[in-house]
């Protein structure tokens, strides 16, 4: 979720491009524009108010012109804030427990990289329409920041659920562990030991498979998820971003 809300979070502030890439900019706006919903019906769909709606309208429109996102702008935008592999963490800074549960606290915190990037536009782009307009962004960052610990969690789930069948099996689980620990990279310490992720899905799925059919179904996440002091505090760290 760190990874998630740091790029995010950003856009509030974020200035215009220079002008050197006018021409980019010129030419993004050749392209088919999105005028999102009105911010009164947003307001009433959301958790922001309309004020800070108009704020991170205004950021988002800063980093998209045309209105809507791809999936190459959206990993370029999230490079721009995390450039440099992991750092380690502060004592308050956000760690892997929310992104990976059932795991200990481990002394590093997360970054960006390509393929974590797919699978988080994936989870903005709810429709699978391979673009994310203002209005899946705004959502998404309502459920991420002040949505209930349910709506967190639900999120999360799909964000696991890369073939969207409504289950999480180990190859998809798979596929996200060994996408984060690729953000820690060669900055993480201790350093990882090739098959950390494998142990980390094993461990995953004894805690989250209750039934031990070989999938996690949403139920049998959410019920593992609230059972873990761990994820229930790192849905906290959000809370008061804006």
């Amino acid at each position: 979720m760190g990874a998630v809300m740091g790029t995010f979070s950003s856009l509030q502030t974020k200035q215009r491009r220079p002008s050197k890439d006018k021409i980019e900019d010129e030419l993004e706006m050749t392209m088919v524009c999105h005028r999102p919903e009105g911010l009164e019906q947003l307001e009433a769909q959301t958790n922001f108010t309309k004020r800070e709606l108009q704020v991170l309208y205004r950021g988002f429109k800063n980093e998209c012109p045309s209105g809507v996102v791809n999936e190459d702008t959206f990993k370029q935008i999230y490079a721009q804030f995390f450039p440099h592999g992991a750092l380690p963490c502060l004592e308050d800074s956000p760690r892997v427990e929310f992104l990976l549960p059932s795991s200990p606290p481990l002394p590093f915190c997360l970054v960006d990289a390509s393929t974590y990037a797919h699978y988080l536009f994936n989870a903005f782009d709810t429709t699978q329409t391979g673009s994310v307009k203002f209005e899946d962004f705004v959502t998404a960052l309502s459920i991420l920041l002040r949505g209930t610990v349910h709506e967190k969690l639900r999120w999360t789930f799909n964000l696991y659920d890369i073939n969207k069948d409504g289950y999480i099996n180990k190859e998809e689980m798979m596929d996200i562990v060994k996408a984060i620990y690729d953000m820690m990279g060669k900055y993480t310490y201790p350093v990882l030991k090739e098959d950390t992720p494998r142990q980390h899905v094993d461990v995953f799925f004894q805690k989250m498979d209750k039934n031990k059919d070989g999938i996690v179904t949403l139920d049998e996440f959410l019920e593992s998820c609230q059972e873990d002091d761990n994820i229930m505090r790192s849905l906290q760290l959000f809370q008061n971003v804006m």
